[in-house]
């Protein structure tokens, strides 16, 4: 499983507007089974990818997951969704298939806090020009 802490190199996240000095690797620091995660902040913004040999049908059958469609972000295809709830503004996630099996997931959480705040979906095709390309197939 790719793991994007060791896989993304520094000059990449710096490109794509965080401080790699943030990585926390995780979910609170924590191992979660099955996937590999590591998330980085920025002034407007945090960046989130997951490993993970779930499957995107497997995304689309989870409840709360909504607005599923297909994009192209960096000339890869994927499936753009987001997460119901308050943060539904905030938040927006892409799903890329691996022809290793599983998918890896690109996630953007805007500030709550930021009065002038972007699409997250804006900005994680922004984002995604630099980090998709090194996402393994």
């Amino acid at each position: 499983m790719f793991n994007p802490c060791t896989g993304i190199p520094d000059d990449v996240l710096r490109s794509a507007g965080v401080d790699p000095a943030t990585e926390e690797s995780g979910i609170a620091g924590v191992h979660q089974h099955g996937w590999e995660i590591c998330s980085w902040t920025g002034k407007k913004y945090a960046i989130t990818v997951y490993s993970t040999w779930r499957t995107v049908a497997e995304f689309e059958k989870k409840s709360g997951n909504v607005d599923f469609r297909d994009v192209t972000v960096a000339g890869r295809k994927g499936r753009q969704f987001k997460v119901e709830g308050f943060s539904k503004d905030l938040d927006c996630s892409v799903l890329f298939p691996s022809s290793r099996g599983g998918v890896l997931q690109l996630q953007i959480q805007g500030r709550i806090s930021d009065d002038d705040r972007e699409d997250p979906c804006t900005v994680l095709y922004r984002v995604g020009e630099s980090i998709v390309p090194v996402f393994p197939n």
